[in-house]
């Protein structure tokens, strides 16, 4: 499965020659190759780009839309492929891929094909003076670099409204798991998008993504990752005043008043900690429980988790899969090896499992984890382990959850269990988080804005905050 360059609508070799081996996680096995792309391959992509924006960027919005929905009627019709590549290349079960990722990969899409058509930004009459509108236009080049923990997903939450509001697009994909970029632009082939409109260049962050960052040429940088990357994209991208948007890491506190829907709060507790073994920046992995039911819930939940099937991708039942590259599983078991140190219980899991079949022993599998009476000046508290790992404390009034919740460096996300609506609007208030879920979970319209605060993020994204990102609006105002 060899990986090459998107640009121009034509397949590229990197022109150092030089690749990289794509490994499956599930058995540690080389699957493939995909470009180690440096500055050369950048630069040709975003010539592409610019040589494409000039007609993209004129087409009527009517045609972009239809465009963006040709995309998603593809993508929809090869679901499966799609989603038997995302689960080799991250080594998600396939069922999440086939229930997550790729129908909303196609939402994406058909979500801002329609706002594209419906979208209105409004004029102003000064007293019968003045005549004030407003136009959105594109910026130009999108530089889109995506993350390897929902790959299709988070690369097309940046293309469909990139390209719908008439830029064009050089991507970047992590170069852990190419697979679905790959596939996307045999899609983008059997559409009706110019080529050139959407460029996809493979490679290492410190060399490819930071070309594209720091080209003149590209004015708009859109990346989902690990905050320290976001910071150095910040460092790399300021000499050049570029339009940025970032979505970076989540220390997410998950918190559980005493009078919640006890099954409903283990249920939804359980499936955020592990989904995706852990690595989803949304992921609640701080469980801080009221001290009144501390014990029966956990019971509830250890049960549970220690329940939780870790294997095959590939089998219905399996709940965990394989981290995605043994640096992942690493640092999984040196935070667990810190806990203990720290005196904190490792009350479930915390080991490779050794059940696994001849052929998964190679993959990076970690048992669903987790960490009990936790020092709360232990680093576990603050730092993002991106694992299938979760650490549990109690809390005795509101003000102390709410306090824990906010002492992280962290503010993307976080959810609350309770019955007491007045109670959830107050916590809603006080967390410092970009989305605050209550009795749910990564419940998230695609209308709603999307992002963090503090260390998780710059921007948001989604509806109309989408709109305004990826264009630049311009005020017009006629005398009359």
């Amino acid at each position: 499965m060899n990986v090459l360059n998107f640009i121009g609508g034509e397949y590229n070799s990197p022109r150092s020659g030089q690749f990289l081996n794509n490994i499956n996680p599930a058995t540690g096995e080389v699957i493939g190759r995909l470009p180690d792309s440096d500055a050369v391959d950048v630069v040709m992509a975003i010539q592409a780009a610019h040589r494409a924006g000039e007609k993209w960027s004129k087409a009527p919005a009517r045609e972009r839309a239809r465009v963006l929905n040709q995309i998603a009627d593809r993508i929809e019709a090869r679901a499966e492929e799609f989603a038997k590549l995302e689960s080799l290349d991250v080594g998600k079960p396939l069922w999440l891929a086939r229930e997550v990722d790729i129908p909303r990969a196609v939402l994406n899409f058909r979500y801002f094909a329609a706002k594209l058509l419906t979208e209105e930004t409004g004029a102003f009459d000064s007293d019968g003076a003045l005549v004030q509108y407003s136009l959105r236009q594109p910026v130009g080049v999108g530089g889109l670099i995506s993350p390897w923990n929902l790959p299709l997903y988070l690369l097309t939450w940046k293309l469909a409204p990139c390209l719908a509001m008439g830029n064009t697009a050089v991507c970047k994909p992590s170069e852990i798991t190419p697979l679905t970029a790959n596939l996307l632009t045999e899609v983008l082939r059997e559409v009706d998008l110019p080529p050139g409109v959407c460029n996809i260049v493979y490679g290492r962050g410190e060399t490819a993504g930071a070309a594209l960052v720091q080209h003149p040429g590209v004015p708009l940088i859109s990346f989902t990752g690990g905050t320290d990357t976001g910071v150095k994209i910040q460092q790399l991208a300021a000499p050049h005043v570029k339009k940025m948007s970032l979505e970076l890491g989540g220390k997410n506190a998950n918190i559980v008043f005493k009078d919640a829907d006890l099954s409903a709060a283990v249920k939804g507790s359980l499936r955020a900690a592990f989904l995706n073994s852990g690595q989803i920046c949304l992921c609640g992995s701080r469980l801080y429980i009221q001290e009144e039911i501390y014990d029966d819930f956990m019971k509830q939940f250890r049960a549970q988790v220690a329940a939780l099937k870790v294997g095959d991708p590939s089998s219905n039942d399996t709940f965990i899969g394989p981290l995605v590259t043994s640096e992942q599983r690493e640092k999984s078991l040196r935070a667990v090896a810190q806990a203990t140190r720290e005196g904190a219980k490792v009350t479930v899991g915390g080991r490779v499992p050794e059940m696994l079949p001849k052929e998964l022993l190679g993959g990076y599998y970690l048992e669903p984890t987790v960490i009990e009476d936790l020092d709360h000046c232990s680093d576990l508290w603050a730092n993002e382990i991106f694992g299938p790992i979760v650490t549990a404390q109690r809390f005795k009034l509101a003000k102390d959850a709410i306090k824990w919740a906010n002492t992280s460096t962290y503010g993307l996300s976080a959810s609350v269990w309770t019955r007491d609506l007045s109670r959830a609007h107050k916590m809603a208030r006080e967390i410092e988080a970009g989305t605050v879920w209550v009795n749910t979970w990564a419940q998230r319209d695609p209308r709603v804005p999307f992002g963090g605060v503090k260390h998780s993020g710059v921007g948001r994204e989604g509806g109309d905050h989408s709109l305004d990102f990826y264009s630049e609006l311009k005020t017009v105002c006629v005398a009359t």
